[in-house]
């Protein structure tokens, strides 16, 4: 969702539960349906306070996640440039290879499968290069004390890289489950509700709009914020997108000229083979 969008969104929002709000000022007795105004208003209180602490410590949790997955994204980019640098001291065939697959490799997350973090269907797929990584590096063998180094670096980076994918990828199935969601929804319907029950055809209209506006357009901000957090990547202001892989396969690119290491790379720009 992006933020024009959402902009709407909230505004319509507002508009209906204000549109509402006034037409069952219509009918509402003067001084609101309660009795006891002051006791109404510590029992809203309490509805209010515990939804908003609750709603709070949903989006801590969130933007928590939707933090891992950004530096998870800018982690596994460093370690790719990482490994590419690894892989020369390793014996020259494999090297040549292992680094076009590491390309392809970053050019995957960059293209393909950053897409299906976006439409949410990347599910428990692996990226297929870094089972070609796996068959390479298993013909690998060490013949020099440099090469046993490198190789045994090789393997500590391979560990980084898959856990720092884990991190990015973790939260593109939505990070909240489906009963907290229902929860979320029961009490903000339980406080438009609530809020009704104000109705005061003694009041101006203007202030009843004001009433109700500010509170429904608080929640669903914050609603909205909370959605955002949910599906962290994609398209729009403030989702992650996978910058952090092309500066590295642009970085890599120019490495290469200036080492003038020629590297046979087996994809296309988008990592299809």
């Amino acid at each position: 969702m992006n933020v024009v969008l959402g902009l709407l969104l909230a505004v319509a929002t507002t508009a209906v539960a204000v549109a509402v709000m006034l037409l069952v000022r219509r009918r509402a007795p003067e001084g609101s349906r309660f009795s006891d105004g002051d006791r109404a208003s510590g029992v809203f209180g309490v509805i209010a306070t515990g939804f908003s602490v609750l709603l709070g410590f949903i989006i801590f949790l969130a933007f928590t996640s939707y933090d891992q997955a950004r530096t998870g994204a800018e982690s596994e980019a460093t370690i790719v440039a990482q490994q590419l640098q690894t892989a020369q001291f390793l014996p020259s065939d494999p090297a040549e290879e292992l680094s076009g697959e590491l390309i392809c490799y970053a050019r995957s997350v960059a293209g393909a499968e950053w897409e299906a973090l976006d439409d949410g269907t990347l599910s428990e797929r692996i990226n297929p290069w870094s089972v070609e990584l796996f068959r390479t590096i298993r013909t690998v063998e060490p013949t020099t004390t440099a090469e046993q180094s490198a190789y045994d670096r090789w393997m500590d980076q391979t560990a980084e890289r898959e856990q720092a994918r884990v991190d990015r990828v973790h939260g593109a199935q939505g990070l909240i489950p489906t009963p907290l969601w229902i929860t979320l929804w029961i009490v903000c319907g339980v406080i438009f509700c609530f809020m009704l029950f104000f109705a005061d055809r003694a009041e101006q209209a203007a202030t009843q709009a004001l009433l109700m506006g500010s509170v429904t357009l608080v929640i669903t901000l914050l609603m909205l914020l909370l959605v955002f957090f949910d599906h962290p990547h994609g398209d729009g202001v403030g989702r992650l997108k996978p910058t952090a892989m092309e500066r590295t396969l642009e970085t890599v690119d120019q490495e290469l000229v200036v080492a003038g290491i020629d590297v046979e790379v087996p994809c296309d720009e988008h990592g299809q083979p």
